[in-house]
């Protein structure tokens, strides 16, 4: 009896954190609307497989302009919004920051349907930059920003001044390791999320179970879309990217590369996707990035690589003056 009490009182316990928890978020738009980014927000009209979408981005510039432009590509589980130090510290040295939100994420549109590829993102960030009459810049991309960054590379190297891949997936081909999962699969998945799971989620994934205040927000980003009654086409668009991510691998082109590119790689990181699907002998074996770094490094044609030990998925938030410095010091050679 007293056992079964105890259980009954660790339930309660759970269930009154995760409702405080969700009490304490704030209910966000399907567009982050009621979210202000660090800077200001304009948005790029696009007709893309035969719907009006729009694209949100921020187009910051310096003080003292030197020139030059970097284009900032965020990660899946991201939007623009956690490039602000990064903003800060390039325009300070005289860069102008264009910063989008690709279709499906942050501020930009929640399309009901959308084929998602690579290409077509390139092909939106490459519209916003003509927009913005920007003809050569550096593009900069983490996690998923990193394939992006590498398939614009590769559509448009003229563009493309220099290339830097801050810990990017798909340095490896998941499909060769994990069984396929249909949109479905994925979807479910992401219907499943709360406040409790993207926490745990990111604090075993990008910090290694050492959480810090300033992390909250990246969580709370995620979590308060879970808030609002749209959630589906929020969960839709994240199975869709899920998909585009799995079966549209960048790791067989790095040879094709012809920009100066820079790897900044946290060694800790293991990232990989569709872990979970896998035996333990296979898991042990995916998302190692102190060896896919110098992998790539041989692969992309006079690539350099700065290696952050003991920094996980995330150097820009979780070591940002380990990031900053190299970045920058790239960006002057």
């Amino acid at each position: 009896m007293t056992k079964r009490i105890f259980i009954i009182i660790l339930f309660l316990s759970s269930y009154h954190f995760t409702s405080a928890q969700d009490n304490n978020l704030q209910w966000l738009d399907i567009e982050l609307s009621n979210y202000q980014y660090p800077y200001a927000v304009s948005y790029l009209p696009l007709n893309i497989q035969e719907q009006d979408l729009k694209m949100a981005y921020m187009d910051v510039k310096p003080d003292h302009y030197n020139g030059k432009n970097i284009v900032l590509l965020h990660g899946k589980n991201f939007n623009g919004a956690y490039w602000e130090s990064t903003i800060e510290a390039l325009t300070k040295e005289g860069y102008r920051v264009i910063v989008p939100d690709q279709i499906g994420f942050g501020k930009s549109s929640k399309p009901a349907y959308f084929h998602y590829t690579f290409q077509q993102l390139a092909l939106n960030t490459k519209a916003l930059l003509d927009s913005l009459n920007i003809r050569e810049t550096a593009i900069l991309g983490h996690s998923m920003g990193g394939m992006l960054a590498t398939r614009f590379a590769l559509m448009y190297p003229e563009t493309t001044q220099k290339l830097i891949l801050e810990n990017p997936i798909g340095l490896e081909d998941w499909k060769l390791k994990v069984p396929y999962k249909p949109v479905e699969w994925w979807y479910q998945n992401e219907l499943k999320k709360n406040y409790e799971g993207i926490k745990k989620y990111q604090l075993e994934s990008y910090y290694d179970n050492q959480w810090k205040p300033e992390y909250d927000q990246w969580v709370n980003l995620l979590a308060g879309w879970t808030l609002n009654s749209s959630y589906e086409t929020i969960a839709w668009n994240a199975a869709l990217t899920y998909d585009m991510i799995f079966t549209q691998p960048v790791v067989y082109e790095f040879e094709h590369i012809s920009s100066p590119t820079l790897l900044i790689i946290g060694t800790r990181d293991r990232t990989a996707l569709g872990k979970p699907l896998v035996a333990d002998k296979v898991r042990e074996t995916m998302g190692l990035y102190g060896e896919l770094g110098k992998i790539t490094q041989k692969k992309i044609p006079d690539a350099q690589l700065v290696e952050l030990p003991g920094i996980g998925h995330m150097p820009h938030i979780e070591n940002f003056n380990g990031f900053v410095g190299p970045l920058i010091g790239f960006l002057k050679e």
